[in-house]
């Protein structure tokens, strides 16, 4: 039993050298390569969320936040105004960013920054629901059917105007 649990003990002070250590541990550099380049401006900040391969954004459509990538397709609460085909500009942006960076508005950004757009493809129903009143001990029940209606968008490549070098 000794020589198991001196094994043990050893194995563990080993470890606590290790991570005692934080130059010499292979976790502190593999963290002090992931560090990236802080931007010094919203437009530098732009550029690097420009670069990388996939971003996203912070979108208010029809009074509530979605999250958005390029491509996806977004069911919203029915849009009256709006036909199949209809093409709208999401203008109310709070959040742009990519995997390391970040973009944030107060309380949004302005329409110079990104423009996202959308088009409609379908207004469409959700699945049949059912509300059921009752009232106890008097024989009344009542049964409510419903389906709720959707507007599909689907969601256009995010396009960064080309800012003037005069600024």
């Amino acid at each position: 039993m000794i020589p198991i649990l001196s094994l043990i003990l050893e194995h563990a002070s080993a470890e606590r050298v290790l991570i005692g250590n934080p130059l010499s541990s292979p976790f502190r550099q593999a963290s002090v390569r992931c560090f990236h380049a802080q931007p010094s401006s919203a437009t530098s900040a732009l550029a690097l969320i420009r670069s990388q391969p996939s971003q996203y954004a912070v979108t208010a459509v029809a009074g509530r936040k979605y999250l958005l990538a390029p491509r996806d397709l977004l069911t919203v609460p029915r849009l009256n105004d709006v036909a199949v085909g209809d093409i709208l500009e999401l203008d109310n942006v709070h959040e742009l960013g990519s995997r390391e960076y970040t973009l944030r508005g107060s309380p949004h950004l302005s329409s110079d920054v990104v423009k996202i757009t959308a088009t409609v493809v379908e207004h469409t129903k959700g699945q049949m629901e059912r509300i059921v009143k009752k009232k106890r001990r008097k024989g009344y029940k009542k049964t409510i059917e419903h389906k709720q209606t959707y507007t599909r968008l689907r969601i256009g490549p995010f396009e960064f105007p080309q800012q003037t070098q005069s600024q």
